[in-house]
């Protein structure tokens, strides 16, 4: 494989937009809404994610990761404009998404909500069975995408995978280990728990943490937290970092809360591959981004064989 520069963005709370009859928020999404009005729509700021999605594009990558929260309440005009900000950002070939909590806020029928980013969260198959997960290959990557959206109660942001698609993960990853690929897992909610509150975890984590121990993967990709942060997991004695960044739209003076996205410039090399992680942040006041390198590794190649595919 030539070299492959993966971009990855998350948790962008595009505006919600005005003018919704009253029925619309007879439910969880009354108290999103207050809160947007109150206190979000003075930290997610579209101007600062304007700025860094041009920035984004002048790097010219490979391919886009957008790990969720792209809208706010799930309202049917938020999914609307959000397939307009997607088709701004780059071509259903070239950007892969996963949902978030925010985009399953409250149930809502699939026609007027995710429906509308299907092609984006399709993966090289051309009919699976239900979306999720999906596999993409890439010159040598392979991206997998899970979903951990689901409705919650006021108050609460878990998800979940479920069995099935805790299986089907196995399938892909050992599927693209026998390929040879560079395995990137997509998931909104951090898969590792500590630090985490409770109402915010994603409630299968320790599953999905088995089949990563089982199968291995080079990377894994979040959001939620809406910080930069690494962790690890573990398999056959490799290492895997996991990944989180802060929302695409966010304004502090907190640098890992700050609005960024990461850079991954993969290629191979002898053993393995080598994996070098940038974050390129945007300043509060919006204005040129900065680039931050964080970390360079050496990702030693899998062995042939892990263990089972569950």
């Amino acid at each position: 494989m030539s070299m492959f520069i993966l971009a990855h963005l998350t948790d962008p709370h595009l505006p919600t937009p005005g003018g919704q009859q009253a029925a619309a928020f007879a439910n969880k999404r009354l108290v999103g809404l207050m809160s947007w009005r109150l206190r979000r729509r003075h930290i997610y700021r579209p101007e600062l994610l304007a700025t860094l999605v041009r920035d984004l594009q002048a790097q010219r990558p490979d391919h886009i990761a957008v790990t969720g929260d792209i809208v706010n309440i799930a309202l049917p005009d938020e999914f609307a404009a959000a397939a307009a900000w997607l088709g701004a950002l780059g071509t259903p070939e070239g950007v892969s998404v996963v949902p978030g909590n925010h985009d399953a806020y409250v149930r809502v029928a699939a026609a007027s909500s995710l429906a509308r980013w299907e092609a984006y969260m399709r993966g090289d198959d051309p009919a699976p069975a239900d979306g999720f997960p999906f596999l993409r290959r890439r010159n040598g990557v392979a991206l997998i995408g899970l979903t951990t959206a689901e409705p919650s109660p006021p108050g609460m942001a878990w998800g979940s995978l479920g069995s099935r698609q805790l299986a089907r993960l196995g399938q892909f990853l050992a599927e693209a280990r026998s390929a040879g690929d560079f395995r990137i897992v997509l998931l909104h909610h951090r898969p590792i728990d500590e630090g985490l509150a409770r109402h915010k975890r994603l409630r299968d984590a320790a599953a999905f943490r088995d089949v990563i121990a089982r199968q291995g993967a080079e990377l894994v990709l979040h959001g939620h937290t809406h910080r930069f942060e690494v962790g690890f997991l573990t398999a056959g004695g490799r290492e895997i970092p996991v990944v989180g960044a802060p929302s695409a739209s966010a304004t502090t003076d907190v640098p890992d809360h700050t609005a960024q996205y990461h850079l991954y410039r993969i290629a191979a090399v002898e053993g393995g591959w080598s994996l070098d992680m940038r974050a390129r942040r945007c300043a509060p006041a919006g204005g040129s981004l900065t680039e931050h390198p964080f970390r360079w590794l050496f990702v030693p190649a899998p062995a042939a064989d892990t263990g089972s595919t569950g």
